[in-house]
């Protein structure tokens, strides 16, 4: 019979996926015009598992099913099938149209590099304090993907 592991932290991930559009404003490449990505999005935890036998999240740095009704709120519901545009565009899309009902405007440049950024403050605002928010990485193409770190 073996013991109960002593306490040390451990990262969990869970990851999560979402289809945004986006044009990057202003840009010298194909990127300008309104194209769309399929977003993997990995949230990582950095914790010691509770050790509370008996409590329903006993030997869990986080509940999956907790962190995933987080993100969803905080980030999928906001930008899953929906359009990113710089604020500077607002004036040359018909907002009221069907068609660009889930346009999102931002005052930063929706790449993928700020789209990240606006997920870790997402993220970070809706976790409880107990929870640590580790490791971030969105990845926009199969090749392509920005990457934030804790370096606390």
């Amino acid at each position: 019979m073996s013991s109960v592991p002593s306490p040390q932290r451990v990262r969990v991930t869970k990851r999560f996926t979402f289809e945004l559009a986006h044009a990057l404003s202003g840009h010298d490449g194909v990127c300008a015009g309104v194209h769309g990505h399929s977003y993997v999005l990995d949230i990582m935890l950095i914790g010691i598992p509770r050790a509370e036998p008996g409590h329903p999240k006993d030997g869990m740095v986080m509940d999956f099913a907790d962190l995933k009704h987080i993100v969803q709120e905080a980030v999928i519901d906001r930008y899953d099938h929906a359009l990113l545009l710089h604020e500077r565009e607002m004036d040359r899309i018909v907002q009221d149209e069907a068609m660009f009902a889930r346009t999102v405007f931002t005052p930063w440049q929706p790449t993928c590099e700020n789209i990240l950024l606006d997920v870790v403050g997402r993220i970070q605002r809706a976790l409880p304090k107990e929870a640590h928010l580790n490791a971030v990485r969105l990845q926009e193409t199969a090749t392509s993907w920005a990457d934030w770190e804790d370096r606390e």
